[in-house]
C-alpha cells in the first residue's frame, strides 16, 4: 500500500477500515486527521524511496554504459556473467558465438537471405531468447552495432570492452 500512490488514493475513496497490524493503526474514515496525515506522509515517502531507487538504477545503467560495459541481458551469442570486479559483464557464449558470427558471413556473401541465415543457424543449434518472427530477430541482430564492439544505449554510441563476434568490416 505504502509504495503505490495510486492504491493508496483507491482504498481512501472506498471509504472502508484499513487495519495495520504490525503498527498496531486502524486508518478509516472515522480517524483523526493527524493519523490520516501521518499515514499520508508515509506513503510520499515511500514513493519517494522507489523514484530514488529507480533513479539510482538508471544512473547505474548509464555509469556502466560509459565504462563500455553493457548494461542489460546480453544479446544472442553473448552471456552475462560476474566479472572480476563483481560487476556483470557480456562474454561471448561458448555454445552460439560461433553460429551467431556464421550468421554475419553468410549475410556479407550476398547469397542468403535473412531467412534462410535463420534457418540455417537454428539448424546449427541456435535457439531464440524470446518468440518472435526469426526474420526480424536475425535483422535486428545483423544490424546490431554490438556485436562489432560498440553499443547503443539511451540513442548514444558507446564503446565496448566486450569481445566483438565480428569485425567491423564484416
Amino acid at each position: 500500500l505504502y509504495r503505490n500512490l495510486r492504491d493508496y488514493v483507491t482504498l481512501d475513496e472506498l471509504d472502508v477500515d484499513i487495519h495495520f497490524v504490525k503498527e498496531n493503526v486502524v486508518l478509516s474514515p472515522r480517524s483523526h486527521s493527524s493519523e490520516r496525515f501521518m499515514h499520508g506522509i508515509k506513503v510520499l515517502m515511500a514513493r519517494q524511496y522507489v523514484d530514488n531507487l529507480s533513479e539510482e538504477v538508471k544512473k547505474g545503467m548509464k555509469e556502466k554504459a560509459e565504462q563500455g560495459i553493457w548494461p542489460s541481458k546480453a544479446p544472442m551469442g553473448y552471456l552475462n556473467v560476474e566479472g572480476p570486479d563483481g560487476k556483470k559483464i557480456v562474454v561471448p557464449d561458448p555454445d552460439t558465438s560461433e553460429i551467431v558470427a556464421r550468421m554475419f558471413e553468410r549475410y556479407a556473401t550476398g547469397r542468403f537471405s535473412l531467412e534462410e541465415i535463420g534457418e540455417k543457424a537454428l539448424e546449427e543449434g541456435l535457439t531464440l531468447k524470446r518468440e518472435g518472427n526469426l526474420r526480424a530477430v536475425i535483422q535486428y541482430t545483423l544490424k546490431n552495432p554490438f556485436y562489432y564492439g560498440d553499443f547503443k544505449w539511451k540513442g548514444k554510441m558507446y564503446k565496448g570492452i566486450h569481445v566483438p563476434l565480428i569485425t567491423r568490416q564484416t
